[in-house]
Order: C-alpha cells, then structure tokens, then sequence
C-alpha cells in the first residue's frame, strides 16, 4: 500500500503528536483490563524516541463522553499503566489543546513523552473540526496516525489534522493493513471466518464479503439469533448454531463441536466477535472454547480482531497461539467488508508528495 509511513520522515529535535488508541476497559479499581492496544503503540512509539523526536504527544479518545467534560472518561486514571506497559515515563496534561499543551512541550527536552487528556471531550472532534485540528497540532511539527481501530471515523484527530500538518502512518497501523489485507485477497484454503457479536447491521456486509471467497463462514452471538428470528437468507456456506445455551445467551454443545471440527480443519481463520454474552461468566464457554481451537490449530493462519474478542483471547492466556491480534473492531468490518477507511485515504501517497 503506497502510504506516507512513520520510517521515512526525520524526527530529530521534533514535536510529534501521535494518534493512539487507548479505548480500553477499565476495572473498578481504575486499573485497565487488557494492555494490548497499549503495547501496539509501543514500536512507534520507540522508533519515535530513538529517531530523536524532542516531545512525543499522546492522543486518543476513553468512551463516549459526548463532546464535553465527563470526569469517568478522563485519561488521567490509566497514565500509571501506560507508563508500565510502554516502559518510559509518561506525564499527564489534562487538556488536548491549548496553553497546557503548550507549556507542556515548551523548551529542550529529549523524547519526553505526555499523554494528553480525553479528545472527545471536545465536540469539534467527532464533528471533524479543521479550527479543533489546527488547535491540535498547533503545538506540533508532525502527526502519526498509530490507531487503526479509529481508521474508519471521520474525526478531526484522525481525518481532518492531516490538512493541518505533515502526517504519517505508524508502525502498527502498517502492520495491520499488511496482515488484513492478506486473509482479505489470498487467504489459504480452506479458510473459515467466525463473525459473532451483538450488531448484526455492521456484521452483514462482512458476512456476504467472506461468503464469496471463504470456504466456511461460522454465525455465533446475538447476531446468529436475530438472522434466525429474521429468516435471513445466506449462502450454503454460512453455517448458523445448532442449539443454544441459558436462552440464547451463548451457542450450545453440539454447535460448539460442529465449529470446533470445522476450526481444526482451517488453514486460514479471521474472527470478529464473541459468539456469547461475555458480560457474565457462564456465557463465555462458547467463545473460549473457539479460541482454544484455534490456538491448537498451529498450521492455521489465525486472525482476531475487535476490543471484547481480544480481551477474550488474553484472558484465555492464549496471545501467543494467535498469529495476529487486530486492535481495529469497526475498522476491521470496514476494511474485510470493502469500504473506505478515511483515516487511512488521508495518509495515502500522491503523485505530488
């Protein structure tokens, strides 16, 4: 993919805003359930500091704050764990724009890395503000885009800041496109993909996308029960539970085995969503189980991808059997099912640069 990336663009004594994407659940003890988004950033993040970047700036978005001040969605209450994970002190600013900002990456400083607070509470962020993006990278010599999982938004912190200021691709957003790309146009047959999750609307068109170039397509999850109750009509190939457990709340054990056997069969698996409600322990048999047919299918290219699938799979203490965990859970459905994804289009190379 001819796009403008990280590597080729010299950093020394720079001010670099990255775009990263700290979307994370969080416990009652305000600690984070799953490190992994957080450690996806971390090879940008370190080329960055060794290329001599002066000031590295965090950027990204907690929950759903609605464009406004929402103190339950404020990034201060996970810097200790992003300092763990990245291995580097990072210092919060409780702002995204303006003087404590400024003041932040003012004077000599050697990769210092901050992390700035909740993008969204601004409502020029969804709104893909050019006056909030200006306002974003006012402080800033760079941008870096390391946050596929926001890739498919419109947003000012991934769409319109790239007007502003010369933008780059990060080290994990490539990453992610080379290994979608792959089981997207040359998936090894047989290849299965496993959809599940509760939003049937984003999972049709990656259903009739996989229908036509996988051998198998597995339904699980709410999804499966709504296209059951709606009569949908798919392909011979798509494959919809046989029975249930606790009311339709997971799969049951002979759709378990029937996905299992298929699973062990695979060469190429790409899963999106919990075939189970997860919220509640006793519904999660379904969705562990899969993984771990997963993990025991070593001569499989494995791909899971979107923020409750991959938690699943740390839970499980499986990470390591998966050939590659995707943070992106819409922007995944959007690049397998064909659409557009603006944040990357923004970053695409032209015959004038």
């Amino acid at each position: 993919m001819n796009i403008k990336k990280v590597q080729d663009v010299d950093v020394h004594g720079k001010k670099v805003i990255v775009r990263v994407d700290f979307n994370i659940s969080i416990d009652d003890d305000n600690h984070v359930k799953s490190t992994y988004k957080i450690a996806a950033a971390k090879h940008t993040i370190d080329l960055l500091v060794d290329g001599g970047a002066s000031h590295i700036a965090l950027l990204t978005h907690l929950g759903r704050p609605d464009g406004k001040i929402d103190k339950k969605y404020s990034l201060e209450k996970i810097v200790d764990d992003v300092s763990a994970v990245l291995g580097r002190d990072v210092e919060f600013v409780s702002d995204c724009i303006g003087d404590n900002v400024s003041d932040a990456v003012s004077g000599f400083a050697q990769g210092k890395i901050i992390l700035l607070e909740n993008v969204r509470f601004h409502d020029g962020e969804k709104k893909d503000k050019k006056t909030f993006a200006a306002q974003l990278c006012a402080p800033f010599d760079v941008y870096v885009n390391d946050a596929f999982a926001v890739c498919h938004r419109v947003h000012a912190s991934v769409h319109a800041i790239t007007t502003c200021i010369p933008s780059f691709a990060g080290l994990w957003i490539q990453k992610e496109l080379d290994q979608l790309h792959q089981v997207k146009t040359q998936p090894v047959q047989p290849a299965v993909a496993i959809i599940g999750g509760a939003k049937i609307d984003t999972k049709i068109p990656m259903i009739e996308e996989f229908q036509k170039k996988y051998e198998t397509v597995l339904v699980g999850g709410r999804i499966a029960v709504e296209a059951r109750d709606q009569k949908m009509q798919f392909d011979d190939n798509v494959i919809l539970p046989v029975d249930f457990e606790y009311k339709y709340y997971d799969i049951g054990p002979h759709t378990i085995e029937k996905y299992c056997a298929i699973i062990a069969k695979a060469k190429t698996i790409v899963w999106n969503g919990p075939v189970g409600m997860i919220e509640e322990k006793k519904y999660t048999k379904g969705t562990f189980s899969l993984i771990e047919a997963i993990a025991k299918n070593t001569d499989a290219f494995s791909l899971i991808g979107g923020g409750e699938s991959v938690q699943m799979v740390e839970e499980s203490g499986l990470m390591d059997k998966i050939s590659f965990v995707s943070t992106g859970g819409g922007a995944m459905l959007a690049y397998l099912g064909s659409e557009d994804l603006p944040g990357i289009n923004v970053l695409m190379m032209t015959d004038d640069k």
